[in-house]
């Protein structure tokens, strides 16, 4: 049960960051944060985070595990836009005038965005779970 709130408590802060970024980004051109990118956000805050938590990547590079989290970012987010977006049409985000898009829901422009947030992602992960249950990789 501990582990399960421990995994809740990370989502919603992941999320919660994830959301404000979406906002920040957003409010200024005149947009807003939909709620739906909270939870997005904390699912892939807990992926990304989750990369370190797995004994063989332990000691892998800081700059190989932000290409996976970019990567990770990228599915989940072209998931969660063919899902919101065209199946159920709620038009949250649309990236088809952006160069390198796929179907409108991710974009090279944003990938590279996300690489160079995963440094600050991952630590920020890692210092929240010492920081909170003094959990270790």
């Amino acid at each position: 049960m501990k582990r399960i709130i421990r995994l809740l408590a990370l989502w919603f802060i992941m999320g919660a960051l994830y959301y404000v970024m979406e906002g920040l980004w957003r409010i200024p051109q005149g947009g807003y944060a939909n709620i739906v990118m909270l939870p997005i956000g904390g699912l892939c805050g807990l992926a990304v985070g989750g990369i370190n938590q797995i004994p063989r990547f332990y000691r892998m590079s800081v700059m190989l595990q932000s290409l996976m989290g970019a990567g990770i970012v990228l599915v989940v987010e072209l998931a969660a836009g063919l899902i919101f977006n065209v199946w159920l049409g709620l038009g949250i985000w649309d990236y088809s005038t952006i160069p390198g898009n796929i179907l409108g829901q991710v974009c090279l422009p944003f990938a590279l965005l996300w690489l160079l947030l995963m440094p600050f992602a991952i630590w920020l992960e890692d210092h929240l779970r010492w920081g909170f249950w003094q959990e270790r990789q």
